[in-house]
């Protein structure tokens, strides 16, 4: 279903339902691996997907569409991403890089995530990354986002958005260097 059949339904108070349904349907699985690559643990999110369709559900009436849909939800759920890691940060009074080994912790812990040895080393080194600098590298690397949508999701230009990727593969090759040696 195209994103403008959906926000049709949706305007109209006896499809509602049916049409945010179909909405959860068609970016949900998109949304929560979005979001798991940045806060690694199931739970946390599987709570926060809730979340984001949650604030869908609520501002979706006054969605503009400026950008695509898929870009606005994309939007959402990295502020929820990156609030969620800055409040953890704050709640217990966590340095960045002791937040990155409690993910890197539950990281090797959970099977689902755990890869072949060489994923693992990626994924360890990725982790290490600032939150920011994180979210842009899953977001080139992963969903392979070019950069202009890129920008509209992160409200940063291209330019800076490029630099950061950059800088973001240089520290992961280098840890990964390191981890071989």
């Amino acid at each position: 279903m195209e994103d403008q059949d959906i926000l049709l339904k949706f305007r109209d108070p006896a499809s509602r339902n049916l049409a945010f349904n179909q909405l959860v349907r068609k970016y949900q699985s998109k949304v929560y691996w979005h979001v798991r690559k940045m806060v690694v643990d199931h739970d946390d999110a599987d709570d926060l997907t809730q979340e984001v369709f949650i604030k869908v559900w609520k501002h979706l009436e006054n969605f503009r569409q400026d950008a695509a849909l898929f870009t606005w939800i994309y939007r959402i759920a990295t502020n929820e991403c990156l609030n969620f890691l800055s409040s953890k940060r704050r709640k217990f009074f966590l340095p960045l890089n002791d937040v990155g080994a409690e993910l890197t912790q539950k990281l090797e812990a959970d099977e689902q995530l755990a890869g072949d040895e060489v994923e693992l080393k990626l994924q360890k080194a990725i982790l290490r990354l600032p939150d920011k600098q994180r979210l842009v590298f899953n977001l080139r690397y992963y969903d392979e986002m070019p950069y202009e949508q890129m920008a509209e999701v992160t409200g940063t230009s291209v330019g800076a958005l490029k630099a950061s990727y950059h800088h973001a593969v240089k520290k992961i090759e280098q840890y990964v260097n390191q981890a071989t040696d």
